[in-house]
């Protein structure tokens, strides 16, 4: 991995997502939210640290989510990872959370990862073949996941759905078109001169972007100081990089004096000025780099039998917890028993009590009498009670679940309490709240009244 060593990082953490309602607090931003009882965030920097990528600005939306992050990083990874913690406004999209760090990166390339990035794809070997190729932007493509379902007969949280259009050369690494799925139109449009210039051009659906990229960095810091309108990496920068490199005419095949194409001036007036971008590049180009295409942008696909997920909704956080303690164990690091499961040499379990395959009992956790725990996990210094049923759900920390309880399809938060008898289906409680007895809930999101 000698050619990605001098690369720095980026990792994107973000704050209190919306998206992931009630689950995130000012206690537990996104970043330290518990997956397979690991924080998200840790996945995405023993990936790193693999690829003896080691020094990393993590930039975190909001001040006290930073302060959360930044003294979890101290505890945590401090010995092993060179961090730099940086805050970023709360409503920060990912193209001005980048633009806020530019001036503190100082490396020819520099990677761009989301914090709540789960794979085991060799970010390594991503910018590896970045340097090899000489290019702009690298992006790591993944194939589609297909994610565990919920419980037969359930109710799934809704999902958002993925739509993204890659276009790609005859070799599969040039990347010659980009339409992430907001921006779809009922009609594709491609430009002559786009197919003028590749002769062909292959259209993916199947493929999502992982968010994970390799950059020039002079290039880059240009663009974002003169286009203060980007204001998302996967929206707006990318796009406009790939649309710049053909619309310049340059192929993947040589490299000429930019060629303007009139036809497209109209319906791009926002593509960079030649002659600026021009001096950008010729200042960017290293002795020690390849020259073959400077404007050419390119991409890294995952081969199918990779692990590559992003936790950024409430379904992906179901699934992806159910999918460490299963088929992607391997990404968590822990020693898997002949029963197939994850419980710690610290938790207890009740007369006739059962923690079936796939499932995680984490430390200090107790189950009481003919309980029965079927894929989910359940956290640290648990307490539940007898005949208790949990199935296909997440249980995180301290939480107190009373006798008879029955939790299916759910996201219950730390330092909940489900008292006797009560019945969760297809719900998420956030933190410290308490449900009633005998209550049955279905299908709802449960939270404290946030003061004013």
């Amino acid at each position: 991995m000698g050619p990605a060593m001098n690369f720095q990082v980026v990792v994107l953490a973000g704050g209190l997502s919306k998206k992931l309602y009630p689950l995130v607090s000012k206690d537990v931003p996104k970043a330290l939210l518990p997956l397979g009882n690991k924080p998200v965030l840790s996945y995405v920097l023993e990936l790193l640290e693999a690829s003896n990528l080691k020094e990393i600005i993590l930039v975190v939306a909001g001040e006290d989510a930073a302060q959360c992050v930044g003294n979890w990083v101290a505890d945590a990874v401090h010995d092993r990872l060179r961090v730099e913690v940086a805050s970023v406004p709360e409503d920060s999209d990912t193209a001005d959370a980048l633009r806020s760090v530019m001036h503190r990166l100082t490396a020819e390339d520099f990677l761009v990862v989301s914090g709540d990035l789960v794979s085991d794809v060799p970010i390594g070997a991503v910018a590896a073949a970045h340097r090899r190729q000489g290019a702009l932007v690298t992006a790591l493509l993944c194939n589609r996941a297909s994610l565990g379902s919920s419980e037969p007969g359930s109710e799934k949280i809704k999902r958002e759905p993925v739509s993204d259009i890659i276009g790609l050369d005859s070799t599969q690494q040039h990347l010659l078109y980009v339409s992430p799925g907001p921006e779809i139109e009922r009609d594709l449009r491609v430009r002559r001169s786009l197919l003028r210039a590749v002769g062909s051009m292959e259209i993916r659906t199947d493929l999502v972007d992982a968010h994970m990229y390799a950059f020039n960095r002079l290039i880059v810091q240009g663009v974002l100081e003169s286009r203060p309108t980007i204001k998302s990496i996967k929206q707006d920068l990318v796009p406009y990089l790939v649309r710049s490199q053909l619309r310049l005419g340059v192929n993947s095949t040589a490299v000429g004096s930019p060629v303007e194409d009139k036809e497209d001036t109209h319906h791009h007036p926002s593509l960079p000025d030649t002659e600026v971008f021009y001096q950008l590049l010729r200042s960017s180009q290293s002795v020690n780099r390849v020259p073959a295409s400077p404007l050419k942008c390119c991409t890294y696909i995952a081969s199918k039998g990779k692990f590559c997920v992003r936790v950024n909704s409430l379904q992906a956080y179901l699934d992806m917890n159910r999918e460490v303690a299963g088929e992607a164990i391997h990404l968590t690091g822990y020693e898997v028993s002949t029963h197939n499961n994850v419980i710690h040499e610290t938790a207890q379990l009740g007369w006739k009590s059962t923690v079936g395959p796939q499932c995680m009992l984490g430390e200090g956790s107790t189950l009481g009498e003919k309980c029965s725990v079927k894929k989910s996990v359940v956290g640290r210094h648990c307490r539940i009670g007898s005949n208790v049923k949990i199935m296909n759900s997440v249980v995180m920390d301290y939480v107190t679940v009373e006798d008879g309880c029955t939790i299916q399809n759910s996201i219950i938060c730390s330092n909940v309490n489900l008292q006797e008898r009560c019945s969760l289906k297809d719900c998420q409680v956030g933190p410290g709240y308490v449900v009633g007895a005998r209550l049955e809930v279905k299908g709802d999101a449960l939270a404290k009244k946030e003061k004013a």
